[in-house]
């Protein structure tokens, strides 16, 4: 058996597998806090999936930390049915439940959380929710301090009368307790600044307060070892912070990186895909090495050997998956049956897209953050199915439908991808610096998957040429993307494919908003219709993607999931 599937502790709580959901705001809750049946439907489809453990989401202690708007709440009893309603779904499907504890600090403003944001100092910081704006939080004093550590020993207490199994410190990625980590944004002169240990207090003191009002959960404190900016924490303190908390009585230790503040930019805590694999996995192995609770790693670990390898060779004993989970909710269950997964792209379109106040979503699955939308899906059975177009939405909608159909993808080209293998090789993708080997890696993914359900390619095959080869077909599904004019598109892409994104001037110019929107959207026109036409009568027919209407890689792979599962 793969070790990823063997259980494991994590204090009182037996954990099924050794894959944990980490803590995403999802923005799934409502105005006040309060769990929602999307908030249920998006946990569950990871439950569903084989997840051994689902944390929900980061849930501040005190009012005063929440930092994003519709973000989940524990501050308060009020709160408790909905969370009970969520714990009780999650364990009648086998898996175990967490909630993260963590507080904003400085990092949000007042018309996010309704109060007077505070810090260990009052020191500037910039917050984006929405609109950008720099705050100065109020500096804590000691009775402050008492109050907000008070407020974690009751936030614990919900938790474990909502019936959760852990629950997780946020001491990490530049929120109150990592802000007194770090000099920077701590200069305070008393017990609580100065020193490593003085500095660590407060997290510690938190971890302690929680640990004895809630002694039946296991107690997992997330730290950022290394904040990657001038004034954050080193590793060499990262690495004591670890040590300190297990000894402090943390039943797991969760060790990430990064901070709002890291350069050259805050991406670094949530690495994007033009990061190695596993950036964070050497932290996690040393740490390792010199406590004697379990360490959770984290950051890019999506792919199955890579996080097998790291349970196996005692880098870690658990593997944490965010933006892997968003995109492949089933992980678990297919690596169980040795199916071929869906790859994240590492884009932090999941991340960036909430920042500007939408909830959490996805590029390669058009199901997230809408599970309820998919909650009864309805894709055709019984059919005989043209995909014509072996791009990405034409291999998302191959993929989906092919259980109890029988599938045919045809493609012009002589390989699978379109046009989305082309973006790799822009300046950027999404709001990231671009990198080929990821969407390529992607790509095989959705291929690999067809392959898996029986879907039959007729690569190097155009359909126009021969519009006899779409007769047998029940349903033709269009999913040719969108030409440029002129018969620039060739040349573009010839462009892309040796550098010419990358070129001074042109990397320059095709990062401008103005440009790539002119790009992606207003330069290119839909195919569609002219391959609408050769259907015969009684065919049903579906335009799917930028053969549809030009876009985005996230809109055009949306619509497949829908035209596959509610059979639009």
């Amino acid at each position: 058996m793969n070790i990823l599937l063997t259980p494991a502790r994590i204090g009182p709580a037996e954990i099924p597998n050794r894959i944990v959901m980490p803590p995403m705001t999802t923005r799934g809750s409502d105005e006040d806090g309060h769990v929602t049946d999307q908030t249920v439907a998006y946990y569950m489809a990871r439950v569903r999936g084989g997840v051994g453990l689902i944390t929900v989401e980061m849930a501040s202690p005190e009012k005063a930390g929440r930092h994003r708007r519709r973000e989940l709440g524990i501050y308060d009893d009020k709160f408790l049915p909905g969370l009970t309603r969520l714990v009780g779904e999650i364990h009648r499907g086998g898996a175990k439940a967490s909630i993260q504890l963590g507080h904003g600090g400085g990092h949000t403003r007042i018309d996010i959380c309704g109060e007077t944001p505070i810090a260990p100092s009052a020191i500037p910081h910039p917050v984006y929710e929405t609109t950008f704006e720099v705050i100065v939080p109020q500096a804590m004093s000691r009775e402050r301090i008492a109050q907000t550590t008070a407020a974690y020993a009751a936030a614990a207490r919900r938790a474990q009368q909502a019936g959760f199994d852990c629950v997780e410190v946020h001491a990490a990625h530049g929120y109150l307790i990592s802000q007194f980590h770090a000099p920077f944004e701590n200069r305070r002169t008393d017990e609580y600044g100065g020193s490593l240990a003085n500095r660590a207090r407060f997290g510690l003191d938190v971890l302690r307060a929680v640990k004895a009002a809630a002694p039946s959960l296991g107690v997992i404190y997330r730290v950022s070892v290394d904040d990657f900016f001038d004034g954050g924490v080193t590793y060499d303190e990262g690495r004591q912070l670890a040590i300190w908390a297990a000894e402090a009585g943390a039943d797991a230790v969760h060790v990430t990186a990064g901070h709002y503040r890291s350069k050259p930019t805050a991406h670094r805590m949530i690495p994007p895909m033009a990061e190695p694999d596993a950036p964070f996995l050497g932290f996690a192995a040393d740490i390792k090495r010199a406590i004697k609770v379990p360490v959770i790693a984290v950051g890019r670990l999506g792919d199955p050997d890579t996080a097998t390898a790291a349970v196996a060779q005692g880098k870690a004993d658990f593997i944490a998956l965010g933006r892997t989970l968003v995109a492949e909710p089933q992980w678990v269950e297919k690596i169980r049956r040795g199916e071929p997964i869906r790859r994240c792209l590492a884009c932090n379109t999941c991340i960036d897209g909430m920042r500007g106040g939408a909830g959490i979503s996805c590029v390669v699955n058009g199901a997230a953050g809408r599970e309820s939308l998919f909650a009864n899906p309805r894709p055709p059975h019984g059919e005989r199915i043209a995909v014509i177009g072996a791009g990405p939405a034409g291999l998302t909608y191959a993929s989906l439908v092919a259980d109890g159909n029988a599938v045919t993808v045809f493609e012009k080209a002589k390989r699978a991808g379109g046009a989305f293998r082309y973006a790799g090789f822009a300046p950027m993708f999404q709001d990231v610096e671009a990198n080929p080997a990821s969407l390529a890696r992607t790509v095989a993914g959705l291929v690999a998957a067809c392959e898996y359900k029986n879907v039959t390619f007729r690569l190097g095959t155009d359909v126009l040429a021969d519009p006899a080869l779409l007769a047998p077909f029940d349903r033709i599904v269009v999913a040719t993307g969108a030409a440029y004019p002129l018969g620039l598109g060739p040349f573009a892409m010839h462009l892309l494919e040796h550098g010419a994104g990358h070129w001074p001037v042109v990397s320059q110019i095709m990062t401008k908003p103005a440009v790539r929107a002119w790009f992606y959207d207003r330069a290119r026109r839909a195919t569609g219709d002219r391959f609408a036409k050769l259907a015969r009568p009684g065919q049903i027919v579906i335009v799917i993607g930028d053969a549809a209407k030009p876009g985005k890689s996230k809109e055009a792979i949306a619509s497949a999931f829908e035209a596959a599962l509610l059979n639009k």
